[in-house]
């Protein structure tokens, strides 16, 4: 299996070189070559397995290069009780009318990016060892509140590397921001940028594909990568939460084996899902990839219409984390969409940093019409959403799921599919204690971590002790730049 760029299928390098790298070159993102295929019958063995055990056979169709004995050592190092605080690590919680709720959020930062970023590390530093690069891997995220948390969770004090994290200063919540800024290790660095995601994430990208900035990082000993969805490595675990699902479904008697699924997921990136699309296309029976957006819907009206359009107000809502104008997984899926057509990728994305507008082919139109439906919903509705489904089913959601729960029946009240349906929840309620309090109608008057204790009697979840032990955690990084002084505060970071 090799990886091409979506702006280059000429670039052909293995998946180690792909996840140590994190983007082409040429700015382009990296993708497989094919889509491997699974069958029904080695689905239905995986319901016997653990996720670890399952993790082991997902790699091993995308990651050909690493040896088996390689992949295991990443899978065994991450998908474990030490890490996540369920042995299944990605539990079903079957919510209602035969909808089940994926919960990602058991791993040590409380949201779905520990489920990548906790073998992200053991990916890249395998990686760097297989292609003989000494050097040591800087890892730059930009993040609209999970992402940076996880990342730096993941990569603290491994060595040969460093970390740096950019967030928007006015766009996360205030636990996300306590999360980053009191993170422990020596190889770690936060800061904060006057700006918004969109912000963050072009300062990274344009950071990378510099190549005067690579070259002061070479003469120094160092090399860039990146722990967002960009690099292959983020996203491909993210595949294996589906595929895990639809086994652990079967194995349940749930469905029966070959019935199709719904998947629902509230975008931001479209990584999380885009991995749907590719267990979709590996084998695992889809029926419908519904999309949910908040009131930042540009990912709605472009599925709709097939014209993406950035020219429009961003809202800072009660879902942070989707609070994103410029999606970057969209590259890979478009590219597959067109027929690996890298001429056109370019010219859409062209078009997208000249004019914040592209306009996608009708072929790629219809294509994105039989894949996917969308839905947006704004901070009201999130909030009703949150209420009904703790009032009718003693359940409690955060502010992204919620988002995801009430796209879900907008679209069952369009369609009237009956399909049984997995919504990824992606975020603990205590991460968004405040808005959660409030959608249900309890006191929101005390700091946050009262919020935490006012939450855990109103939801019988018990509070994370990751997010408990952060309330008498000292500040370490309250740095806030321009969203122009990136550069050089990586340099300063760096020492070079």
């Amino acid at each position: 299996m090799f990886y091409r760029s979506t702006r280059n299928s000429g670039v052909n390098v293995t998946s180690a070189q792909a996840i140590a790298q994190g983007i082409s070159q040429d700015g382009g993102l990296f993708v497989p070559s094919e889509i491997p295929s699974v069958s029904l019958d080695e689905i239905k063995a995986l319901g016997e397995k653990t996720y670890a055990e399952r993790a082991l056979f997902v790699f091993s169709k995308f990651l050909t290069d690493y040896t088996e004995a390689e992949i295991r050592y990443c899978v065994d190092g991450a998908y474990n009780t030490k890490n996540f605080d369920t042995d299944n690590i990605a539990e079903l919680a079957h919510l209602f009318d035969g909808t089940y709720m994926l919960e990602l959020w058991h791993g040590p930062t409380c949201a779905f990016k520990d489920m990548a970023l906790q073998i992200l590390p053991y990916l890249l530093t395998t990686a760097t060892k297989k292609i003989n690069l000494n050097k040591k891997v800087v890892i730059l995220v930009a993040t609209s509140g999970d992402t940076g948390k996880a990342a730096l969770e993941g990569f603290k004090d491994v060595e040969g590397t460093e970390i740096l994290v950019f967030y928007p200063e006015d766009g996360v919540s205030a636990m996300q921001k306590k999360q980053m800024t009191t993170q422990e290790g020596e190889n770690v660095g936060v800061c904060a940028i006057k700006g918004n995601f969109d912000d963050a994430q072009n300062g990274v990208k344009a950071i990378f594909t510099n190549p005067e900035i690579a070259g002061k990082l070479a003469d120094n000993g160092m090399m860039f990568s990146s722990a967002n969805s960009i690099n292959w490595g983020r996203l491909a675990p993210q595949i294996i939460y589906y595929v895990s699902s639809y086994a652990q479904l079967v194995a349940d008697g749930e469905i029966e084996l070959g019935d199709k699924i719904n998947i629902v997921v509230p975008t931001g990136n479209f990584g999380n899902i885009l991995a749907g699309y590719y267990a979709k296309h590996m084998g695992v029976p889809v029926n419908k990839l519904i999309c949910a957006s908040n009131a930042n819907n540009v990912l709605t009206d472009f599925i709709k219409t097939g014209i993406y359009d950035r020219n429009r107000p961003f809202h800072t809502t009660i879902s942070p984390s989707m609070d994103i104008l410029i999606s970057s997984n969209l590259e890979r899926l478009l590219y597959h969409l067109c027929g690996s057509d890298d001429a056109q990728i370019r010219e859409w994305f062209g078009k997208l940093a000249e004019t914040g507008r592209y306009e996608v082919t009708d072929d790629v139109k219809k294509a994105l019409a039989d894949e996917f439906y969308a839905g947006c919903c704004n901070d009201d509705q999130t909030k009703a959403c949150i209420k009904e489904i703790y009032d009718e089913y003693s359940y409690t959601c955060d502010t992204h799921t919620a988002v995801a729960v009430k796209v879900y029946k907008d679209y069952v009240s369009a369609t009237g599919d009956k399909t049984k349906t997995v919504i990824a929840s992606t975020a603990s309620p205590y991460k968004f204690s405040g808005s959660v309090l409030s959608a249900v109608g309890k006191d929101t008057d005390c700091d946050e971590f009262g919020l935490v204790d006012e939450l855990a009697e109103v939801s019988n979840i018990p509070v994370p002790a990751s997010l408990a032990a952060l309330k008498d955690k000292e500040i370490r990084f309250s740095k806030v730049i321009e969203k122009t002084a990136m550069k050089n505060y990586v340099f300063e970071a760096l020492g070079i």
